[in-house]
């Protein structure tokens, strides 16, 4: 069995459903059950639980064996054993608790992953220099207006209105209103 096919594949299915922060390491020197741990976050439970899936899912179509899989009625950490290789599907803040990267990270596998940008070859000395763009600069901030009191306009006299008062020019959130007339009782005449 080649263990790069099979590292190459378990990435290729973590990819396919946007596993997070994935690392490989290489486990030969510290367990003799493994040569490889892979460490992976999702999002969600869901997303974990699509993960260890397609991670299945990839290394069987290429002929490894998966043996079993823990963790998928939580879906908090999710460990897929593939034999030679074992894969950690951890959320965020169980990742961040947990840090396996201490315990098997001392030799990290490079490997090119596909949401990695790729970096370029530097041009040959022969050819034309590459122009670089000026730096774009931060917009420098206005300085915030001052703020002006505003003119008060001259008081209006009301209009005469019987049992109507207004205030004008003045801001209140509580305005003065006359209480509203109620109508006059009819009074009826008892006749006797």
């Amino acid at each position: 069995m080649d263990i790069r096919k099979l590292q190459r594949a378990i990435v290729d299915g973590l990819e396919d459903v946007k596993g997070h922060n994935i690392v490989v390491f290489n486990t030969e020197h510290l367990s003799p059950l493994f040569e490889r741990v892979i460490i992976a976050s999702g999002t969600s439970n869901r997303q974990t639980k699509a993960l260890a899936s397609s991670v299945r899912d990839a290394v069987k179509s290429r002929g490894f064996p998966v043996m079993r899989t823990e963790g998928e009625d939580n879906g908090e950490w999710i460990i897929v054993d593939c034999g030679a290789a074992v894969v950690h599907l951890m959320q965020p803040a169980i990742r961040t608790y947990y840090h396996l990267e201490e315990i098997w990270g001392d030799k990290p596998v490079k490997m090119k992953l596909d949401h990695e940008p790729v970096k370029l070859v530097k041009a040959a000395n022969d050819e034309a220099p590459v122009k670089k763009a000026p730096a774009k600069k931060a917009a420098a901030k206005k300085p915030a207006a001052k703020k002006t009191p505003a003119k008060k306009a001259p008081a209006k006299k009301p209009a005469a209105r019987a049992g109507v008062t207004r205030t004008v020019g003045v801001k209140s959130s509580a305005a003065k209103k006359a209480p509203a007339k109620k109508p006059a009782a009819k009074k009826t005449a008892s006749r006797a």
